[in-house]
């Protein structure tokens, strides 16, 4: 009996196991780890998803790992790698997907100083034709996250980074998730996040698939004014909210402490613009009611009502959302009990998308089949990425396009492009061409007859390449009724016309002088813009008098790869060593322009008494930076040397030089002072008393200003704000001019070391006192909301 039991149960736990796989299916899912070497896949150690490498997916960029310190474990292993794009302006990732399908469309930046520049970039991020938001990277070691919801119109959509300044485009990792299309309804245009939060979590962990069966993610978020409600039932399992937020994020709630007070959620626009919002509030009760009590509740937006009443049921999700949007530059939802409730509202989880219209149209798609063709079959590897007419600005080189209802190419330039092989059909699907250039390749083979047949063709210049046999009849008469300007010359196996007894003859076929003048010139534009290259900038040395070049610019990092200057290109660069900027130990500072780019020339003096070892060592440590941690460390114990010579040493010893030369760091970058050549001694204060006038000029801080200003701009934003006013504060204080209102060194002391204590201590997450705040996770660093 005992083993029909152990039997029937285990058969049941088999039954309800593969239930739960059936459900959780990911079935339609698409997993790119961006960067993964080619022909290479993994199962992800938490979720059990399927990443497999982007190599088949995009054409262009270099697979690139992140340095070994900021590798996240293997929970994140699609963060290990990335895909940079340092050459061309746009390059995009095509993915095959399900027409009319909505999806959630999720793209991972995870820096992790994978060139080694600590340079924190910024792109933007396009989606087909039109933008879909700008990324800003804001932390080196903490990943950002851009996600739309968006329903395709074609079997594929593109995924398109693009550059906006100096700084080249990155992506760690692509994913895709079919969603309900009954979910998440606007009235035109597609959903950006905002925020997805799990209110009342008590794991303080994101929840993701496989307890969320949509992979949507969801970050804890807690209040110091909330009370936290829980249950160990499962919520909602037969899933009737077609939303299905997970049982995890629903048996967790939150109320307010005082049964009177509604639940109060300011949600800030971070961009300080007012932007189309959408909200979706999941409601569930987890508390079995008695029968004499009652929970009500109703919902207001920026003080009008919103949604209610809301009574949920037990152990089932209510979702309240509306399909119109609310566009204000901070909204306040405000969650309030009815007269008649018993019991205080509660929120469950709470989902903040803001409205982006996606009103480009992407090019004819007989078009884009029929280019996509041409590139294939000519091997064509420009910067032709992403739609090939939209949006203007990013229009494919040697294309002239026509802007209606959808864009439609009216014009191809492929001359001296290195064409090889027969005239390609797929030029006859191109319906609204009006101008062809293939001449100066290397195209063999007829004259096609389509030609004849593409009524729009005005313009056709076949001239410098080797076709042979004779020129279709059609289209020999369309060239001499003046309906098309026809150029074969250069071909020595055509004949020039229908019958081959002119051999060898030149044919130019011409129409009316302003449209060659037109063509003409805009052959030449887009000649003068192909020409048109962005040179880097550099570290540099050189042989011939040992150059060392450095950016005046902190915010334009130049690359650590070294070349060799010619003596008359540092003449070039110095303007003849017009400028000198001082004089070291190795030898005189010149100013000078490289690039645009404002330089300080260090050159190697013979009579200087420092050799060439050392002056490359002291070129080497150009490019490294102390971090903002070290460096208060390094003020601390300085510091207390100071204070040790004033009130340590019997009589004081005032330093009298004190300077970054004078303090001396060992291996491990401890502080120690030295060159007391300068100090003097004191006597006792019960003997005399000493006045000075502090040297230098005391500083001055804009009180509207931002210390990220006056900050050295190589931290990259990886320090403390609030320890970076205190160090200015105190700074400021000690340049006071007089003498009673600057602090003693054992004040400063004491200071720093609280300054420095406070790196180490948990950040204080608290914010108002009368709602909870919640931001934007892709403004901040890592996923985490402020609260």
């Amino acid at each position: 009996m005992g083993m029909a039991m152990l039997q029937h149960f285990f058969l049941t736990f088999l039954a309800i196991l593969a239930l739960k796989v059936l459900s959780q299916d990911q079935s339609g899912f698409i997993s790119i780890d961006c960067g993964l070497p080619p022909n290479t896949s993994y199962a992800n150690s938490a979720s059990g998803l399927l990443y497999t490498s982007d190599s088949s997916l995009v054409d262009t960029g270099e697979s690139k790992s992140v340095a070994t310190q900021y590798r996240p474990s293997s929970v994140d292993q699609d963060q290990w790698y990335v895909r940079s794009f340092p050459e061309g302006v746009r390059n995009c990732y095509k993915v095959e997907v399900t027409i009319s399908t909505k999806y959630l469309i999720r793209a991972t930046f995870m820096y992790g100083n994978y060139d080694g520049l600590f340079k924190l970039p910024a792109f933007d991020l396009y989606l087909g034709p039109n933008k879909w938001a700008s990324v800003q990277i804001q932390n080196v070691s903490k990943p950002q996250i851009q996600e739309i919801i968006y329903t395709p119109t074609l079997n594929y959509i593109q995924v398109c980074l693009v550059k906006t300044d100096t700084s080249t485009p990155f992506i760690s990792a692509l994913e895709l998730r079919p969603l309900r299309n009954t979910t998440y309804v606007t009235e035109s245009g597609s959903l950006v996040l905002f925020n997805r939060v799990d209110v009342g979590s008590l794991t303080n962990r994101n929840i993701r698939y496989p307890d969320d069966i949509f992979d949507r993610i969801w970050l804890p978020l807690n209040y110091e004014r909330w009370s936290i409600l829980n249950t160990s039932q499962t919520v909602d399992y037969e899933g009737h909210n077609s939303f299905q937020p997970p049982s995890a994020v629903m048996s967790t709630a939150a109320t307010p402490t005082n049964d009177s007070e509604p639940i109060v959620i300011n949600i800030d626009n971070p961009q300080n613009k007012s932007m189309a919002m959408y909200y979706y509030m999941h409601f569930a009760e987890i508390v079995k009611l008695e029968a004499n009590q009652s929970r009500i509740f109703n919902v207001s937006l920026n003080g009008q009502p919103w949604a209610g009443p809301v009574s949920p049921n037990y152990l089932y999700t209510t979702t309240a959302y509306s399909t119109s949007a609310a566009s204000n530059q901070t909204n306040v939802i405000s969650i309030y009990k009815v007269g008649n409730s018993t019991l205080p509202p509660l929120l469950n989880a709470l989902e903040a998308f803001y409205l982006v219209d996606l009103k480009q149209s992407p090019t004819d798609q007989g078009d884009v089949d029929a280019i996509v063709n041409i590139k294939s079959t000519y091997g064509i590897s420009r910067n032709w990425q992403g739609d090939p007419c939209a949006p203007e600005e990013f229009v494919w080189e040697g294309l002239n396009c026509s802007y209606g209802a959808a864009p439609r190419i009216t014009s191809l330039n492929l001359s001296s492009w290195g064409l090889l092989g027969e005239i390609t059909s797929e030029l006859a699907n191109l319906k609204l061409l009006e101008s062809l250039d293939l001449s100066n390749n290397n195209l063999t083979g007829h004259v096609p007859r389509f030609f004849s047949e593409m009524q729009s063709l005005k313009v056709l210049d076949l001239s410098g390449n080797n076709l042979t046999g004779n020129i279709p009849g059609d289209l020999y008469a369309r060239s001499q009724s003046g309906s098309l300007s026809l150029r074969v010359d250069g071909n020595p196996g055509l004949c020039p016309s229908v019958s081959c007894t002119k051999k060898n003859k030149n044919t130019v076929v011409k129409v009316a002088a302003p449209i060659a003048g037109v063509f003409v010139l805009v052959a030449v534009f887009v000649l003068a813009l192909s020409t048109s290259k962005r040179r880097k900038q550099r570290f540099m040395t050189s042989s011939a008098g040992k150059v060392e070049m450095r950016t005046s610019d902190a915010d334009e990092a130049l690359e650590v790869k070294r070349r060799q200057f010619t003596y008359s290109e540092v003449l070039t660069i110095t303007n003849n060593f017009e400028k000198i900027l001082g004089k070291g130990g190795f030898g005189i500072v010149y100013y000078g322009f490289l690039d645009g780019t404002q330089v300080a020339v260090k050159m190697l003096s013979q009579s200087s008494a420092q050799g060439y070892k050392e002056f490359q060592a002291e070129a080497s440590a150009y490019p490294h930076t102390l971090n903002w941690e070290a460096r208060i460390r390094i003020a601390v114990e300085a510091a207390q040397g100071l204070e040790y010579l004033h009130n340590g040493c019997k009589p004081p010893i005032i330093h009298r030089d004190v300077k970054t030369p004078n303090i001396l760091l060992n291996e491990k970058f401890q502080a120690k002072l030295s060159d007391f050549g300068l100090s003097r001694t004191f006597p006792l204060e019960s003997e005399s008393h000493v006045s000075t006038v502090a040297a230098g000029t005391p500083g001055y801080l804009d009180p509207e200003g931002d210390i990220r200003s006056i900050i050295d701009p190589k931290l990259y934003g990886s320090y403390d704000v609030n320890s970076g006013w205190r160090v200015v504060e105190l700074a400021l204080s000690c340049l006071s001019s007089s003498p009673a209102d600057r602090p003693t060194m054992n004040q400063v002391v004491i200071e720093l070391n609280e300054c420095f204590a406070s790196l180490t201590r948990e950040e204080d997450t608290s914010q108002s006192k009368d709602s909870a705040e919640l931001m934007s996770p892709r403004v901040n660093t890592g996923l985490t909301p402020l609260v």
